[in-house]
């Protein structure tokens, strides 16, 4: 585990009520406005806990960790940063999850549900999911944007890096029949 990622586990763990804020990496915006990225976005904050309660229902809300009141005003500000700095999505996808659902419709007042990018916490799937949309965005191009709202553990997958809760990174696929096995990380931004 490297410093960042204690270091947002500790704050979690401990009940910190907010995440350390990092600095926004040079050219985020530019590189959206350019277009031809695919964006990954963790869902916003959440209720304390880690994974789901058991027996849990996809499609039953009641049954899930969900969206804090502090994750519901992050997504708003997220969507509002988009709107501000004149970012077009041409596609929002999210997990079935509703915590992702609510992040994307709360942001981007769109959404599409994508199973590719379910969570595959505590279950099988990891390596055909990644696999799956690696595939599907091979070769997005300018002046498209797809944006997708997922899990730390699918994001971690497709780019090796942990992400906080509505954390959003930046990444331009490789062009097409190139076969990579992670997305390269361009820029990051923190809300």
């Amino acid at each position: 585990m490297n410093r960042r990622e204690f270091a947002l586990t500790s704050a979690v763990s401990l009940g910190s009520p907010a995440l350390p804020a990092f600095a926004q990496a040079p050219g985020f915006w530019t590189l959206l406005r350019e277009g031809g990225c695919v964006v990954l976005m963790r869902h916003a904050l959440t209720d304390p806990g880690v994974g789901d309660p058991p027996n849990f229902k996809l499609g039953e809300c009641g049954t899930q960790r969900n969206l804090s009141a502090a994750g519901r005003e992050q997504a708003r500000r997220v969507g509002a940063a988009f709107l501000r700095e004149q970012v077009k999505l041409d596609q929002v996808r999210s997990s079935a999850w509703c915590r992702c659902v609510d992040t994307a419709m709360l942001a981007f007042k769109q959404n599409t549900v994508w199973p590719p990018i379910n969570s595959f916490f505590g279950a099988g799937g990891q390596d055909e999911q990644t696999r799956a949309v690696l595939d599907a965005v091979e070769g997005w191009q300018a002046p498209r944007n797809l944006m997708l709202v997922t899990h730390q553990v699918n994001i971690s997958a497709l780019t090796g890096d942990y992400l906080a809760m509505g954390e959003v990174l930046v990444t331009r696929p490789a062009a097409q029949g190139s076969k990579l096995n992670r997305l390269r990380v361009l820029a990051r931004q923190t809300f």
